[in-house]
């Protein structure tokens, strides 16, 4: 089962980027893609997929000088919904958006939270990336052949951490991956995190057997050795990493995440388009290419109504796939 579709931090909850007064750059019309006071929101906590993307886009534009003075802040909590429910709140405030996944459309179902991406402004779909598999460098297990061994013997004893809330991305990673390896879902214990820097203390402190994330979230960790990679999701392997794909181990398995940007409700159409040509002249920029690059990213830019329609087709499958699953 297919689930596509086209992350060193601080440890406080906020870093202000600060740059020298711009011009806008789309002249005197108003139309270009400073915004002054721009905040971006990271719905879970310093060291995720969201917070690496938010503050490297943040960065990125900066150094553009596409636009100055960007915050960037966490508001962590029930996998992104108390994010999500604060932005909704902030009706037509047109100098906030929010750095978000399929993480918080599974959230969204799995919390039954009151506020859903419907309940937004769509902005863009930025980044695709694969999920990654994970052990602490100490770990006994040292392909995927023998992890997915152990684990088909005694599935409920090793315990898989993820990133995200049941229905997000490191949670059905691992679901299909089970079913692949002719162990039911339920019978998965699976360890939910509130973002990937969580996640990653518990690997290596041996709280989980093992982790699945995303690509970028992990990347200095599985150079430096800290982590053992064992397998990546997709279809693919990755440029650089020693890792076989899940199907190449013999896993039927072919997965990848994404991530992307809304903003919300009632903004009026200036505001929309000012948020809208500010990612897409971010997007067309060398910094941001080079951070794809750097993180492992793929391109997967969508903005507008096009990003709109593929949020509620990603709510659909989510739904489909946990009740395919079992879940």
């Amino acid at each position: 089962m297919r689930l596509r579709t086209p992350l060193a931090l601080l440890g406080a909850a906020v870093l202000v980027l600060v740059g020298p007064p711009l011009l806008d750059t789309g002249g005197g019309d108003g139309t270009g893609t400073q915004i002054p006071g721009l905040r971006l929101m990271v719905p879970n906590t310093p060291g995720g997929g969201y917070d690496i993307t938010a503050r490297t886009a943040a960065k990125d534009a900066e150094d553009a000088g596409l636009t100055h003075g960007i915050e960037v802040f966490n508001l962590p909590g029930a996998g992104g919904t108390v994010g999500l429910s604060r932005l909704v709140g902030e009706h037509g405030n047109g100098r906030l958006a929010m750095s978000m996944g399929l993480g918080v459309v599974g959230a969204v179902r799995s919390n039954h939270a009151p506020r859903t991406l419907a309940d937004t402004t769509p902005i863009a779909r930025l980044t695709e990336e694969q999920d990654v598999v994970v052990v602490a460098r100490d770990s006994p297990y040292r392909t995927i052949g023998e992890l997915t061994a152990a684990w088909k013997e005694r599935p409920g004893k090793l315990p898989v951490g993820g990133g995200s809330s049941p229905g997000g991305p490191d949670h059905l990673a691992p679901m299909l991956m089970a079913r692949a390896a002719g162990i039911a879902p339920k019978a998965v214990n699976y360890v939910p995190f509130d973002g990937g820097g969580e996640l990653l203390a518990s690997i290596l402190g041996g709280k989980v057997a093992f982790g699945v994330s995303g690509v970028g979230e992990y990347l200095d960790q599985i150079r430096s050795g800290e982590l053992r990679l064992l397998a990546v999701t997709g279809p693919e392997r990755v440029e650089g990493l020693d890792a076989p794909t899940l199907r190449e181990s013999g896993l039927d398995v072919d997965f990848t995440n994404w991530r992307g940007l809304v903003a919300p409700p009632g903004l009026s159409d200036a505001e929309r388009t000012k948020l809208t040509r500010l990612v897409e002249e971010l997007h067309d920029s060398p910094e941001w290419r080079k951070s794809m690059e750097t993180n492992g990213w793929d391109d997967a830019f969508l903005t507008g109504e096009e990003f709109g329609d593929f949020l509620a087709a990603e709510d659909d499958r989510v739904v489909s796939v946990l009740k395919e699953l079992g879940l």
